[in-house]
Parts: structure tokens; C-alpha cells; sequence
């Protein structure tokens, strides 16, 4: 295989640490914890672990709030458990990306608390300010978590930002020393030996409140360059942004194969697809799959050698794939692994959230006080003053809300599926008697070994050029319950194909299979060229 990008064969593996492994009995995962676990990572094949934050913070919105760059969070450990966790990892060839907040800090960091006091303070104008009157909001800007984006401030008698919790306030990207501060801060962490930063929301950074524009303002790329040129281009790392207003173009400059921005980003095309124009994801249109799968299409095709794709399904901000886009009853397992089929038969770096590569569902939550996420509380109250009853915004959290993504990783049978001896901070699953790793490592067909055998055909010398380089081509576009695409390098062709649905479906192949390479169903139902697939089978085959 040629030589190239590491990042380009690599998976990485997203761990919410809150949620992972609790190593001390207080009900929180935690940094010890992790390391406790990484054999099992080493085992499923992984090459990157991207750690949700473990900085200092109080925590409003499970460390999305900074409080202090150069902390860790005590419920999570120490700086020195850090250090152990990177150089462990690196025993057993993995490298950690840290998730990076520099949208907003926690308005407990000492720069917040200094620049509320006085407007003359160096840090004042570290944050985004607008004179006002109290009660009177410089403009109707909402948050992302609920009401208005901006918040008065007693002491200086003006407004701040918040596109998120009025905790976290926008820090001003106008502001040179400001930049330098955050830069310093990369390269801080960066010479400890990290493997990069998913960098959050990163599309924000160039906002112009007064214009409300909030994703890619004028100056984001000119901010993103200079951020690269300070800190990632000094490394030989990843980084990934989170965008949720990107499009095929500006993706193109923000993993711009010269390097000057990001390595990629996370387009969310897919997801947003079925949101609502009134209530976005809150009241979700069912999925059209035609559109999902010209969405994929469009972005395999349109960043073939001009930038790099992410690959996920999902998040710790998003519900379980299996539940959002597959069956979590009775098809649990076969649309599990056929959603790993295609999405790791894209070309791209595929994300593997924690429980992913067991099958984890959504979680049933019957009442407000079991609901954990800031955003889904807030939306609860918001809802219920525009008349939704009970049963509906709870049907609603239960279908798309955070906290999916969020109940403890399941280990195994054990009280509390293994994640801790004390009580969750969030509430268990109650299906991990039949959902666990420990269950799924025993069993050479689970969905786990699935995700193994997957991994290890993306770093094959046979096959890995051809996923992480090949030619993209789809076929049947317009079928509402097939996906199917050949990937094809210097003569070799790799068929892609599954049932999204739990319908039984006969199609002609425009291919003769030579070889299968991974299926979810014992045998496939091949007839010359035609091919039955039953409710959500899927395969990868040689082709000719």
C-alpha cells in the first residue's frame, strides 16, 4: 500500500468517559477506568480513541464547559491518569484525540469571571458583548439549548452570548490575543504526545451576532488557517470538525488535501435530513431513503481526492444507529451490522461510538427526572408552554434525545452491566442482560465480531487501497429499500450491498460475485444473477 495520510486507515473509536468505565464506585466513569479497558479496544481493532472532554468544568453540559484548559475534571481523575492513559494507549497502538471547546468556555473559567467584572479588564474582551437595556436582548438570536442567545450581566450592565447554556458564553474569535491564548493551549496539550482534537462546533467560530449569522461567517476559514498553521501543522496529528452547516464546498476547504485546515469534518447532512423546519429533530419526518442515500453519494463523489470524509451514524449528541436507522427489535443484530457494512465500505474515516459495535438501543425513559441532557430539560418545558402533552415530548425525548447515546457502556450481566459498583449517574439500559461485551465477545457471530472482522478487512493489504482510495460508483439510486456501490481500485471491485428495510427483495446484480467476504445472514440466496435479500441483509463480495 502506498504511502499516505495515517488518519486515512485508521477507526477511531469515540468514548464518552462519563459513561464508559467507573473504576472508583461513585457512579462516574472515569479516566482509570478507560485504561482498564483498552485491551478490549486493542481486541476490536481500533486506531484512535476521540475522548469527549475530561477538562475541568462544572459540568452544566457534561464538559462542553470549560472551566480550566489545563485541569482534568476530578470526578475523572488527575493530569497524571491522563499522561498514563496516552502513554498505555500508545503501548497497544492507539492514539487519543481530545475534544476541544473553544466556541464558548464555562463562565466559571478565570477568564469569564474576570472580564463580568470590569469592561477595562484584558479578558472583557475575550467574550462577545452588546450594550443593551436589561429585559430589552440586543436581537431575537436564540440558543441551541432554549430562549434568547444573550444574557445580561449585573456587574458590567451589558449583554454577553451564549449560543448554548447561558454557562457557556461565546468567546470573541476577533480578539488576537484571545487566539494565541487557545493556540498556546493546543500545543500544550499537543506536545504531550495526543493524536489530535475533535474540535466542537468549530463552524462558529467566525459568527457575526449582529447579523445572526451563526455557522461559517466570513472570517471562519481565515481563523481555522491561522489556528493550523499555530498549532497542527507543527504535528503529525488528526483533527476533525464538528459542522453542522457545512455542504459539499466549504468541506472541501476545510479538509483541504494541502493540509491548511482540518484533516476533516463531521457533515451532518444525513442526519438532519428528517428534521422538521418548526421543530427540528424534536418532531422528526419519517426518513426518506432515496434522500439518504443521495446524501452519501453526493459526498463520496464530491470529495473523492478534493478533501476527506467522516463516516458515523452516530454520537454522544445523537440516539443509537440501530434505533434511529435500523430495527432494535426483532432485526437488532442484522441492522447493526448492516449499517457498519456501509458505512465502512465508504471512503472516509469511520467513527465507532462506544456500545456501537455491540448493537446498543435507545434507551424507554417514562418520566422528566430520569433525563439527564440539559437540551432535552429545556425542551421539555419549552414544549409543554406550546401545549405538548407529557406522553408526546417523552416519546420524543425517547426517539432522538442525547441521553440515547449516554446510559453506561454495557460490560456485561452483572448489576449495572458492569460499569460501576455504585449508582450510574445516569440509568442503565435495562436490556444489558442481552446486550453486553462480555456475551458478544464469546459469540464468534455478534455484532461485535462483526465490527472485528470489518476493521480488519479496511487494513487488509487485499483490500484497504481499495476502500481508502477507490472509485465510488452507485447503483439502483432510485430503489427505496436497496443500497448498493462498487468501490474499484487498478482493477479490483468491491461490492457493497444491503436491505435497509424488513421487507424480502429480489434485485438483478449488475455484477458477478466472486468471492463473499463478510455477510450478516449464514448464506447468501444467489440465482445466476439475481440475489434475494432477506430483512436487512447485507454483504461485501468480490466482484468481476
Amino acid at each position: 500500500m502506498k504511502q499516505t495520510k495515517w488518519w486515512k486507515n485508521a477507526v477511531v473509536y469515540q468514548i464518552y468517559p462519563r459513561s464508559f468505565q467507573d473504576s472508583d464506585g461513585d457512579g462516574i466513569g472515569d479516566i482509570p477506568g478507560i485504561i482498564s479497558r483498552l485491551d478490549y479496544l486493542k481486541e476490536l481493532g481500533i486506531d484512535v480513541i476521540w475522548l469527549s472532554p475530561v477538562y475541568q468544568s462544572p459540568q452544566d453540559d457534561n464538559g462542553y464547559d470549560i472551566s480550566d484548559y489545563y485541569a482534568i475534571h476530578p470526578e475523572y481523575g488527575t493530569m497524571e491518569d491522563m499522561d498514563r492513559l496516552i502513554r498505555e494507549a500508545e503501548k497497544r497502538g492507539i492514539k487519543i484525540v481530545m475534544d476541544l471547546v473553544v466556541n464558548h468556555s464555562s463562565d466559571e473559567h478565570t477568564w469569564f469571571t474576570e472580564a463580568k467584572k470590569d469592561r477595562s479588564s484584558k479578558y472583557h474582551d475575550y467574550y462577545i458583548w452588546r450594550q443593551g437595556e436589561k429585559g430589552k436582548v440586543p436581537n431575537d438570536l436564540q440558543s441551541s439549548f432554549s430562549g434568547s442567545a444573550w444574557e445580561w450581566n449585573e456587574e458590567t450592565e451589558e449583554y454577553y452570548l451564549h449560543l448554548f447554556s447561558r454557562k457557556q458564553p461565546d468567546l470573541n474569535w476577533e480578539n488576537p490575543g484571545m487566539r494565541q491564548d487557545i493556540y498556546r493551549m493546543m500545543n500544550w496539550w499537543l506536545e504531550k504526545g495526543l493524536g489530535g482534537f475533535r474540535l466542537d462546533v468549530v463552524d462558529l467560530l467566525g459568527k457575526v451576532p449582529d447579523e445572526k449569522i451563526r455557522e461559517n461567517g466570513p472570517r471562519l476559514h481565515e481563523y481555522i488557517r491561522e489556528m493550523s498553521r499555530e498549532t497542527f501543522q507543527k504535528y503529525d496529528i488528526v483533527t476533525v470538525g464538528e459542522t453542522w452547516g457545512a455542504n459539499v464546498d466549504n468541506a472541501k476547504l476545510y479538509s483541504n488535501p494541502d493540509g491548511s485546515e482540518l484533516s476533516m469534518i463531521f457533515q451532518f447532512e444525513h442526519i438532519v435530513a428528517s428534521h422538521s423546519k418548526e421543530y427540528g429533530k424534536w418532531k422528526e419526518a419519517e426518513k426518506d431513503f432515496v434522500t439518504i442515500k443521495k446524501i452519501f453519494t453526493n459526498w463520496q463523489k464530491e470529495l473523492h481526492g478534493t478533501g476527506w470524509n467522516s463516516l458515523f451514524w452516530d454520537n454522544h449528541d445523537l440516539p443509537r444507529a440501530v434505533s434511529a436507522f435500523g430495527n432494535d427489535g426483532a432485526y437488532r443484530e442484522e441492522s447493526a451490522k448492516m449499517l457498519a457494512t456501509f458505512l465502512h465500505g465508504f471512503q472516509g474515516t469511520p467513527y465507532v461510538y462506544e456500545g456501537e459495535e455491540l448493537g446498543m438501543t435507545n434507551v424507554h425513559m417514562e418520566d422528566l427526572s430520569q433525563v439527564r441532557d440539559i437540551e432535552a430539560r429545556n425542551k421539555y418545558k419549552e414544549l409543554k408552554k406550546e401545549g405538548w402533552s407529557h406522553e408526546e415530548i417523552m416519546a420524543s425525548i425517547n426517539h432522538i434525545g442525547r441521553d440515547n447515546a449516554r446510559t453506561p457502556m454495557q460490560w456485561d450481566d452483572t448489576e449495572n452491566a458492569g460499569f460501576t459498583t455504585g449508582t450510574p449517574w445516569i440509568g442503565v439500559n435495562p436490556n444489558y442482560g442481552e446486550i453486553n461485551a462480555r456475551a458478544e465477545l464469546a459469540d464468534e457471530t455478534s455484532v461485535f465480531h462483526y465490527y472485528k472482522n470489518l476493521i480488519s478487512l479496511r487494513k487488509s493489504q487485499e483490500w484497504g487501497e481499495v476502500l481508502m482510495e477507490g472509485d465510488y460508483t452507485p447503483w439502483l439510486e432510485e430503489d427505496e429499500d436497496i443500497f448498493l456501490y462498487i468501490r474499484s481500485l487498478h482493477g479490483k471491485k468491491l461490492l457493497v450491498l444491503g436491505n435497509f428495510h424488513d421487507k424480502e427483495r429480489k434485485i438483478a446484480l449488475p455484477v458477478k460475485i466472486k468471492t463473499v467476504l463478510l455477510k450478516n445472514y449464514a448464506e447468501i440466496q444467489l440465482q445466476g444473477d439475481e440475489i434475494s435479500l432477506r430483512p436487512y441483509e447485507a454483504l461485501m463480495a468480490e466482484v468481476v
